[in-house]
């Protein structure tokens, strides 16, 4: 695509309409973008006539949303593209962990190309930044991240991602800490780490080196914790403690964390300030029943909350569809989002926080110097979107057209 191009008839929002008080709809304006070498650099109205000779695409009045961050995948264990296959009952994660094991090499399908076609499922979605888990085991190795790492890379110029050095059978359990220390030299970003307590049986032990490690290799923390109750609340206040000791802020996360739909009273409100505090996130999959946090509740006390599929079609899951915007109104369905503002404002929960609207319906995204990554959807308003899972015509990474397509002077561009 070329370095220099207008994004013609774009639909922007542009305010809140308010009545007695309440929001009620959304303001757009179609609008014209230019974009150079991958930024926005101009917006003027759609009435302004465009008559350079700068290179010119038509989103015929489809709406640009800001791209969609997939925070929580493993590209390493989906099944897509492979035969059709239920899951195999498992008494315990133990158990799991050793059906996988066996499974996974004996697909006919690569894992390169079953990763692939999980990625060009996501970037059709509107995803342009993916962070997934990848397994490190003795009998692996660094394997399953070597290949991983050569499926992103047919990707490179269409997303960006992060890889989480993921120890699945246990960081101590395993002996693991050298094998993750040389995939954080090899491509991982990020440490990794599943239930301290009920997997490794050394809950502070295994939450100390986890940091370590992240400490030794300047790396960030996702960890996997699905124990419930006062094991996975106690486990939550040592990670929080500990991310403010090694001056982490804003580098931790904690995927799942059931244990918080079990916090009450003062217990829940200390919880909810230590982990804002400390800029720990919380990462969710939004799963049916009573695993699910209160996400909203963490969101208002200023805890990070982001949403992520995680087990899309695999040896944990035979559900689950890559498609994270449906995963959001999954989210808007448990936690009644159904006003026009709380269906726009949770859009930020698979956006790393941007909104075209913020609280106080001020238009802040697209803004000019920003990077011009964007999904163009049928829909009116972002509210529309997330509740209806309006269809999606392109995304958009960097200027470029990555999936999907658009016109250019009546013909199709992809």
């Amino acid at each position: 695509m070329d370095s220099k191009q207008w994004l013609m008839n774009v639909l922007l929002e542009t305010g809140f309409h308010y009545e007695n008080g309440h929001v009620v709809a959304t303001k757009t304006e179609l609008v014209h973008l230019l974009i150079e070498e991958g930024k926005i650099t101009k917006m003027t109205p759609q009435s302004t006539k465009i008559e350079d000779d700068v290179p010119k695409q038509d989103a015929n009045g489809l709406l640009a949303l800001p791209s969609f961050v997939e925070k929580h995948c493993h590209l390493d264990k989906t099944l897509l593209g492979d035969k059709w296959t239920a899951n195999i009952p498992a008494p315990s994660i133990f158990d799991r962990f050793e059906i996988e094991k066996e499974r996974l090499p004996q697909l006919e399908v690569p894992m390169e190309e079953r990763a692939s076609i999980l990625i060009d499922t996501m970037l059709k979605s509107g995803v342009t930044h993916i962070r997934t888990h990848v397994d490190l085991y003795p009998e692996v190795g660094l394997n399953y991240l070597e290949t991983i790492k050569k499926a992103l890379a047919r990707y490179e110029g269409k997303l960006t991602h992060e890889i989480v050095a993921f120890p699945q059978h246990g960081l101590l359990r395993t002996n693991a800490s050298e094998i993750v220390k040389e995939a954080l030299t090899k491509g991982a970003t990020l440490v990794g780490g599943v239930d301290p307590a009920s997997v490794d049986g050394d809950m502070e032990k295994s939450v100390k080196e986890l940091f370590n490690l992240a400490n030794l290799t300047n790396s960030g923390i996702d960890l996997h914790l699905h124990d419930r109750g006062e094991v996975g609340l106690t486990t939550i206040k040592e990670v929080a403690r500990l991310t403010v000791e090694y001056q982490m802020q804003g580098r931790v996360a904690i995927s799942h964390a059931f244990a918080l739909a079990d916090m009450v009273g003062e217990e829940a409100k200390e919880i909810m300030l230590m982990l804002a505090e400390a800029k720990v996130a919380i990462i969710s999959s939004v799963p049916l029943g009573d695993r699910v946090p209160p996400l909203p509740t963490l969101d208002e006390h200023q805890v990070e909350v982001a949403i992520g599929c995680d087990n899309i079609y695999d040896s944990w899951s035979p559900f689950g569809n890559g498609d994270i915007l449906e995963r959001l109104g999954r989210f808007a369905q448990r936690f009644n989002y159904v006003t026009e503002q709380k269906l726009a404002t949770s859009l930020k929960f698979i956006t790393n926080g941007v909104t075209p609207l913020n609280e106080q319906g001020e238009q802040v995204w697209p803004a000019i110097g920003m990077d011009a990554n964007m999904v163009l959807v049928s829909a009116s308003c972002s509210a529309e979107a997330v509740a209806r899972k309006s269809e999606r015509h392109a995304t958009i990474f960097k200027g470029n057209i990555v999936a999907g397509c658009l016109s250019t002077k009546g013909e199709e561009t992809r």
